[in-house]
């Protein structure tokens, strides 16, 4: 199948983890500034154990950023790669990869990405696997191993909080991926079809909980580590009329670390479709009413601080595998930062039936911090469909900080039960191949992309960095430093 349109193609054609770089021209209104952008190929592949093998795009292709964190006490970045290609449909171990990559402390300007580590999750030495529940376990009532890991953070110890869309569930493992333990998730979220788990299905099945596919899609911590946010990507299945693809609102959920269990529920509302469909011209491509809650959705959220944060929000439109070309006009990509001061908790109120808030309900306060899109547009750059990743980088010479946003190409392999294949451009048209039997000549795999935005110490102010635990040893020698220290003081 071919399709051709024109379109600016940026990607490199090198198979290897090298990157192309697009700096930015354009001067910006808004908190942050494009500084520039890396693409990935999407032919790259990770570094898991092929063991001789041809390796394949449920093996090894390398998964891009569903999310991304930044550890700035080790200089070093993490990248999920959701529940891998094919939209659970094929098998794949689920995984975290850890990278480098150089920011130039003036600019912020990104550069060389190295993968450093492929870091599989894994229960009882046995896989999570990103398969639904039916493929996997014969059951969509039997959650199991099935595993769409979308959001990622590190504990202060130096553990993984990882959160899942099939649940929806946050799960903590340690550093190399082992399973420790679930937090608890609220009762309100867990999808039913009546009195029944339901893992897979979609309405009108379900009855109650979370919308298919519509999961915990990001989490963060505060500062502390104390407490875990996890924030669904849609409202609740039923709670709009007539149902949540019609609602603005969605739910945060913060978990008490320490016991995994969840102490308060936060309303976020998103963009309202009105004033999405009047950036986009005319009207012929304006998003439907039953788009509100399911086409417009949050993809990510980090902490500034204990009160507030960055939520990315986006629409399903660009570039990526289902419209390669990018037909439909896209009009959502935009990062906003929210506030949970004064905001109701809403643990024991419901929405269903309704897309107003009852009257006292206050929603987490929020406002314009960047706009993706505009800026991408602005540079003559390509806008990707699902920009899923967001992290705050490393703090500048001038005392600004590069934020990081990636994106998920899907692993370039179409989605569905209708038989996956290799989504392969060139930017100007696209064909799609039986999956691993290689691109025409000329084409190419979606790439990823990793984007840096400045953004100065004002406009971040109150950002409080994550804590970091110590090493044992770390711990022992500060001990004894400040044991030789006090001795120094005696003798003096």
């Amino acid at each position: 199948m071919m399709k051709a349109k024109h379109w600016l193609w940026t990607v490199s054609c090198s198979l290897a983890l090298s990157t192309l770089s697009i700096a930015a021209n354009t001067t910006s209104t808004y908190a942050a500034s494009l500084v520039n952008t890396l693409a990935i190929p999407g032919e790259s592949t990770d570094l898991f154990p092929t063991n001789g093998g041809n390796g394949g795009a449920n093996i090894n292709r390398l998964g891009f950023f569903s999310d991304l964190y930044y550890d700035r006490y080790e200089n070093v970045y993490y990248g999920l790669g959701d529940r891998g290609a094919g939209g659970g449909v094929l098998s794949y171990e689920t995984r975290v990869q850890k990278f480098s990559l150089d920011v130039d402390p003036n600019t912020g300007t990104i550069s060389n990405f190295k993968l450093l580590k492929t870091i599989l999750f894994t229960k009882d030495g046995e896989n999570f696997n990103g398969l639904n529940p039916q493929l996997l376990n014969g059951d969509t009532g039997i959650l199991g191993l099935s595993f769409d890991p979308e959001g990622f953070a590190v504990a202060p110890n130096g553990n993984f909080y990882v959160s899942d869309e099939y649940g929806p569930s946050v799960y903590e493992f340690t550093s190399t991926g082992s399973f420790i333990r679930a937090f608890a998730t609220p009762s309100n979220l867990l999808p039913l079809a009546g009195s029944v788990p339901n893992y897979v299905d979609g309405r009108p099945i379900l009855t109650s909980g979370r919308q298919d596919n519509r999961g915990f899609e990001g989490v963060t911590l505060s500062p502390d580590g104390k407490k875990l946010y996890a924030m669904l990507q849609d409202p609740l299945v039923t709670e709009g009329s007539p149902d949540g693809r019609r609602s603005q609102n969605l739910r945060i959920v913060e978990f008490n670390t320490a016991t995994g269990d969840s102490v308060a529920q936060y309303i976020y509302q998103l963009e309202s479709l009105a004033a999405i469909n009047d950036r986009i011209p005319g009207t012929d491509d304006d998003f439907g009413q039953n788009s509100q809650g399911r086409n417009i959705g949050i993809s990510a959220i980090t902490a500034l601080n204990n009160n507030e944060f960055l939520v990315l929000e986006r629409d399903n439109r660009g570039v990526g595998e289902a419209d390669p070309l990018s037909e439909a006009p896209v009009a959502s990509k935009r990062v906003y930062k929210i506030d949970l001061t004064g905001a109701t908790d809403v643990s024991n109120i419901s929405l269903i039936g309704t897309n107003t808030l009852p009257s006292g309900v206050i929603p987490v306060s929020k406002s314009l911090f960047l706009d993706v899109a505009a800026q991408l547009k602005a540079s003559g750059q390509v806008i990707p469909e699902k920009l899923e990743g967001l992290t705050i980088g490393p703090k500048l010479t001038d005392g600004s900080y590069a934020i990081i946003l990636g994106t998920d190409n899907d692993f370039s392999v179409t989605q569905g039960n209708a038989g996956q294949q290799d989504v392969c451009t060139d930017g100007t048209a696209f064909t799609l191949v039986s999956i691993d039997s290689g691109c025409p000549a000329g084409q190419k795999l979606l790439p990823g992309y990793l984007y840096s935005f400045k953004a100065s110490a004002t406009e971040l102010e109150g950002f409080v960095p994550p804590e970091k635990v110590p090493e044992p040893a770390v711990t022992a020698g500060l001990m004894l430093l400040g044991f030789g220290g006090l001795l120094l003081k005696r003798r003096q």
